[in-house]
């Protein structure tokens, strides 16, 4: 029975073509070497003693370039082509992420960080264009989920990792890896991947959908909004309980990243599993996605629970499952969502509305804690959770009668 179990756990990753497999592990590669993120918010505060302010406008920074990143690299997606721009966009960031350490004013950061998110995260939609061209279309959701799949692995490792090498060596020793870390998997992806073009769309079909602008598509961007509030609970992962795992429990910057690793196992283990499950039994994407926030939220409740450290785990372990049943089909949706010849403009957007998530999950998260304390924020995020899934289930009636 046992046995049955793994072979049809491994059945899940067949079927996938050589491209989408080196994807996957210079994904992991470039993931496992991401510290700079979890470490963040810990090393304004505690190496550069930055305030709870300067904190916050540092990760703002952090989230808009963020922003105008993911919208540069849709819409150059869209015009020079994704291959491109994923491979400027890893080898430059690899290099500033390096560069960074040598900064410490708050101008100087607050610059810096802008400037190498803008270049950093043109890379994603860039990436999801390409899952669209390198994978069958049955297999995209798929796909995508073995992309994460490597995501979640590479911060099993890396964050564990991370907290090592800055209790051993200190921060600087954090920007290295993660620059390195950068161009090895970028130089890999240029080496065994040669650039294959989207397929072609031809005018009269580009003509047909003009008059579907994205501007005017009202589910997709109530849609966005419940992405955003679920980026926004997701990024207090990186922005405010790191600070709490110390402050309120006194954990190491270790402890901190084994309960991270927590999350990527678990997404390892489960999620090629879910997610072949749903698209086996057709279940709506928008219900599944609905599951995951519910999760979300619940874990944002469960740390009003502050006297005992052991529901941290217990609210990881819900955080994880809300991430593993919202992200990947929110991604898959937003693709459906796109008229062809514009699906860079699409994910572009989609992308978007998670690093506006960044931005506001570490400024208004940040500012309850200044103010009102932790509590506070568990409080507001889990109340904001709850407003989005109520707005869940109005998309899914406004889906069910577009259909009609």
């Amino acid at each position: 029975m046992l046995l049955n179990a793994f072979n049809r756990y491994l059945s899940n990753f067949k079927g996938f073509s050589r491209e989408i497999w080196i994807l996957t592990i210079i994904t992991f590669i470039n993931r496992a070497g991401t510290m700079v993120l979890p470490f963040l918010s810990k090393y304004l505060k505690e190496d550069l003693d930055y305030s709870y302010d300067q904190v916050k406008w540092v990760l703002v920074c952090f989230g808009v370039g963020s922003m105008i990143g993911s919208w540069l690299g849709g819409k150059l997606s869209d015009k020079i082509g994704f291959y491109r721009i994923m491979i400027f966009s890893l080898f430059t960031s690899g290099i500033s992420f390096i560069l960074l350490q040598y900064i410490t004013s708050f101008t100087g950061l607050c610059i810096a960080m802008f400037s190498i998110m803008v270049i950093a995260d043109m890379f994603r939609p860039a990436m999801f264009v390409s899952l669209s061209v390198y994978a069958k279309p049955e297999n995209r959701t798929r796909a995508l989920t073995l992309v994460r799949l490597a995501i979640n692995l590479g911060f099993a490792a890396g964050p564990a990792l991370g907290g090592l090498i800055i209790m051993t060596g200190g921060y600087k020793g954090m920007f290295w890896v993660d620059g390195a870390t950068c161009i090895i998997a970028i130089s890999l992806f240029w080496l065994l991947v040669k650039e294959k073009k989207k397929e072609v769309v031809h005018k009269e079909l580009v003509d047909l959908h003009k008059n579907k602008s994205v501007f005017k598509d009202t589910p997709f961007w109530i849609f966005l909004f419940i992405c955003m509030v679920s980026g926004i609970l997701f990024f207090q992962l990186f922005t405010t309980l790191p600070l709490y795992h110390r402050e309120q429990f006194n954990l190491t910057e270790f402890q901190s990243g084994l309960l991270l690793m927590l999350n990527g196992l678990i997404i390892f283990f489960s999620e090629m599993a879910v997610v072949s499950y749903v698209e086996r039994k057709q279940i709506d994407k928008v219900k599944i996605v609905t599951y995951g926030l519910i999760a979300m939220t619940i874990s944002m409740y469960l740390l009003l629970i502050n006297f005992w450290s052991g529901i941290l785990v217990v609210m990881m372990i819900f955080m994880s499952f809300g991430e593993m049943f919202a992200f990947p089909f929110s991604n898959s949706f937003a693709m459906s969502r796109a008229p062809k010849g514009h699906e860079g403009r699409y994910m572009a957007i989609f992308t978007m509305a998670y690093s506006l998530a960044h931005i506001l999950s570490s400024n208004i998260g940040l500012e309850i804690v200044d103010i009102k304390g932790y509590q506070a924020n568990w409080f507001f995020m889990g109340s904001l959770g709850f407003f989005a899934v109520l707005l869940c289930f109005y998309l899914q009636k406004l889906l069910a009668q577009e259909n009609n």
